[in-house]
This record gives C-alpha cells, structure tokens and sequence, in this order.
C-alpha cells in the first residue's frame, strides 16, 4: 500500500464504505470524478506527472458479471474453478503475469460493490446442490494485497461460513493475513499462496513478499485454524530448478500443519503467442521467454513435455512424502501429462473436478 500515490473515485460513490477508507488514507492524491468519461484525462494527466499504474487505485462498481467459471484453456484439463470478479490489476509487478497483455488497462481497479459479490456466493451454494464448489477471488487480482482496507475478504468468509460444500480461497503473494486471523466462523475459506523459488521471486516478483514471508503467513494461518492451499505456478526452468523447487518444499511442509493443506497446483510457465514481445518490450533484457518452448493444443508455448512431467512427478513424490491430505492437481495441462505424471485417465474437465470434489469431500467435509 505504501506505493499507491493516487485514488480515483466517482463522486457518486464518495459516500461508499469502501472509498471511504481509501480517502482516509494520508499522504495520497484524492480524484473525484463527475462521471467515468472524465477518467481518460485524469489517466493522461497522471501518466504525464510521472505517476504509474502501480501507484494508481481506481474504485468503481462492476458491471459485468462478478461470478464466472474459469475459461480454461482449449485441449487443457481444467479443473473448472469458479471465479469472482473483484478487482483488476495487482500492486506488485511480476514479469510472467497475463495481466501484462492488458497494456490499455491502467491502474490498480478495485471494484466497490461487494454486497454483489455475497449476494452471488448465495446463489451458486442454491445452484450447487450440495455438491464442493470451489471459489476464488484471485484470478485478476491478488486478494489479500489491499484486503486490511477493502474489509471484503472478512465479509466473504463470514458470509461463505453459512455454506459448508463452498470452499471459499483467497489467492496471495503478500502475508498481509493479520486482520482475519481472529475472525471466529471461518467455514472451509482457505488461505493460499503462489510459491516460487527464491531465485525467481528476486528475478520476476518485484514487490511480493519473499517466500520465508509468505510460509510464515500461512504458518499463521493455519494456527489460526485456515485451511490453506499452494500453488506451485509457475514453475520456471533454469539450471538446478527441480532441487530448489523441492527445497521450497521442505520448508513449507516443515512449517505448516500438513492435515490443514486443502489442494497444492502444479504448473509450468506458459504464455500465448505476442507475450515474449511484450514482455521485452515491459521488462527490458529478461530471459524469462528465453528457453526453448513450444507451441500446444491451446496454442500457447510451453517447455517440452518431457522437462514438465520431469518436474511434476518430482514435485508430487516428494509432496506425497509428506501428506496425502492436499488434492494435487495440474494447471492447463494435456491428458497425456495428466497420465504420465499421476497415471489417471481424465478425459475431460469435468473428470478432474469430480474427483478433486471427492477429494474435499471425504478429507474435510466429514
């Protein structure tokens, strides 16, 4: 939060819970607006004075639709995660992020409506049937960065108590969790965080908190009785990778209470055709695109097969050595990888929900 230079918000909207608490904040620039046109030439005079996109917070209300299953990927097992829309862009400035094709998009926007967001969490528990639904607020956000502010992580997990099959996550690379430890109904929410080595952090995470931070976080959250979940995405090669990522690995499970890992993911760096120009063209002198990729059935460039199941069925031994607790999965990958690595036949993405359901089922929903 320290970075953030410029608030953005309707006068409409001055009144809002949410926009309140960002006015109040001191040492910022405060922008109303009469109405959205006027927001391009408030952007141009911000880019003008030398004040980013990171350093900009725009609060609106979405008008789309805030409950979405996840696109997935074509000719990908998709393990069809439902996701809620409330925010867009994110504090901190990761080299591999998708968000970077959205070069038109600036500022951080955080989205102001949440009784929405509750109101659908109530309708996909009616749709649902009983049966697990997985949701998560992380998908074009982090959703803990600006979370001590926005309040909306504690209203969700409160609201999502009163629906035991709803396992409610809140994806993170900051360790900004003090403020919901002490929330009493906290259901299946599940605390989780993206993992890399320290190596990568340093090279393409600037402004996440450090893997030691983010283990203690979820050390804390877990003591405080969270389920917590990681997700190992994305996995990027260099010399000696597989040793450090296991590494990363032991310090994890020596650190967290095993029995309390709902799902750990697994997936190697990707991009869509036009993202090595881009991000070279963001990110000066990376190498991040750099190895030898190719393209797949979603037409998206991915290391050969035989380097990713080498990864994976390393990564999956050694969390197996530890626990059986977590459902571990792989992100936007072939039937084929899925067989080689955990000797299942999924045929379709509806294959690996059910038995990722079953999974949540009988391991937490006892």
């Amino acid at each position: 939060m320290d970075s953030i230079k410029a608030i953005v918000y309707l006068r409409e909207d001055r009144e809002n819970q949410i926009v309140r608490r960002f006015i109040a904040l001191q040492g910022r620039e405060c922008l109303e607006l009469e109405n959205e046109e006027e927001l391009d030439a408030v952007v141009d005079s911000l880019k003008k004075r030398g004040i980013g996109s990171k350093e900009t917070v725009i609060l609106k209300r979405f008008r789309g639709r805030m409950f979405q299953k996840c696109p997935g990927s074509p000719g990908m097992i998709c393990c069809n995660y439902l996701l809620m829309n409330i925010g867009f862009n994110c504090l901190y400035d990761c080299t591999y992020c998708f968000l970077n094709y959205y070069l038109n998009s600036f500022g951080i926007v955080q989205f102001i409506n949440t009784g929405i967001t509750i109101g659908e969490i109530e309708g996909a528990a009616g749709r649902g049937g009983g049966r697990v639904l997985r949701v998560g607020t992380g998908e074009y956000t982090d959703s803990l960065m600006m979370d001590e502010l926005t309040g909306i992580s504690a209203s969700l997990i409160r609201e999502a108590a009163r629906y035991p099959n709803i396992f409610l996550e809140f994806k993170t690379k900051s360790n900004n969790i003090r403020h919901l430890l002490g929330i009493a109904e906290k259901g299946n929410a599940v605390l989780s965080w993206t993992l890399n080595t320290p190596r990568n952090i340093d090279l393409y995470e600037e402004g996440a908190a450090t893997l030691a931070e983010r283990i203690e976080a979820a050390a804390e959250a877990s003591r405080a009785g969270f389920l917590t979940a990681f997700h190992l995405d994305p996995l990027i090669y260099y010399e000696g990778w597989i040793e450090e990522y296991l590494e990363v690995l032991d310090l994890l499970f020596s650190s967290v209470d095993n029995a309390r890992v709902a799902w750990i993911s697994m997936g190697c760096f990707r991009y869509s055709p036009g993202f090595r120009e881009i991000i070279r063209e963001v990110f000066p002198g990376t190498r991040l695109a750099a190895d030898e990729m190719f393209p797949g059935p979603d037409g998206k460039y991915r290391y050969l097969k035989r380097r990713r199941v080498s990864v994976y069925r390393a990564l999956l031994d050694r969390i197996r050595s530890y626990t059986s607790s977590p459902y571990v999965y792989l992100c936007m990958e072939t039937e084929s990888v899925w067989r080689d690595v955990f000797g299942v036949d999924f045929r379709s993405s509806e294959d690996l929900e059910d038995s990722f359901s079953r999974h949540l089922e009988k391991q937490f929903l006892r």
